[in-house]
């Protein structure tokens, strides 16, 4: 497994590597922005994997919350992925925001504004951050469970932070999939390119969790064994 691990993580960073090629140096100057319009190239691929990666860390935690009384071992994986793609998913929302906010300034004069998509996408920040902060503080045996109630929370802010800029007037620019925002021909390569990077990148990264995780279930395991034993 480590070997097709290692293949992934290769094969991610040079996915991001062209990406970034294709951006800076082949991707046309939009007419009205100039090159400050490259960091799309980023925000959106990075914004897109952000709300997938919450709907992979609902199932598991739905599937937990299912499956924790009755085969314990694969509660524990299921767990494990949760919190994989928590720490993940608050990376990416994390950079989308980020990246959102230096594309704002120079084009709206504002680092930020109150409107729905950016509130909703804030929100889903908050709630893995919580998320995060009731994994790795709490000492209720509950935690986990707390956790993923949350997490299903989480997954119903996807949507909304999806279809707000459809369903409210806001400052965002309309959908670039769909919609009055869609991208020139010239421009696809590049975005296409980018989203491959930084889903191809957001996997790699839930692996690595993923077996840190287990190592770590494995080892309180042995623990608690020995602490019963003594």
């Amino acid at each position: 497994m480590k070997r097709y691990f290692w293949m992934l993580c290769g094969f991610s960073l040079a996915l991001l590597a062209w990406g970034f090629y294709e951006a800076v140096f082949v991707a046309p100057v939009e007419a009205t922005m100039g090159s400050v319009y490259r960091i799309f190239y980023w925000h959106v691929p990075i914004n897109i994997s952000a709300e997938v990666f919450p709907y992979v860390n609902m199932i598991a935690s739905i599937a937990f919350l299912y499956f924790r009384r009755t085969k314990q071992e694969l509660a524990a994986k299921l767990d494990a992925l949760a919190i994989a793609t928590a720490e993940v998913t608050v990376l990416y929302v994390g950079l989308g925001l980020a990246t959102g906010m230096l594309w704002g300034r120079p084009v709206w004069g504002i680092w930020w504004a109150w409107d729905a998509r950016l509130t909703s996408f804030l929100m889903l920040f908050l709630l893995y951050v919580s998320y995060l902060l009731v994994r790795n503080f709490s000492t209720s045996s509950q935690a986990p469970v707390i956790a993923a109630v949350l997490s299903v929370f989480a997954g119903i802010d996807v949507p909304i932070v999806f279809m707000s800029i459809r369903w409210w007037r806001t400052q965002h620019p309309a959908p670039v999939l769909t919609g009055d925002g869609s991208l020139d021909p010239s421009m696809w390569p590049a975005f296409l390119w980018n989203l491959a990077a930084w889903f191809c990148w957001g996997i790699t990264l839930v692996w690595a969790r993923y077996a840190i995780v287990r190592r770590e279930q494995r080892a309180d395991a042995r623990a608690a064994l020995k602490a019963l034993e003594a």
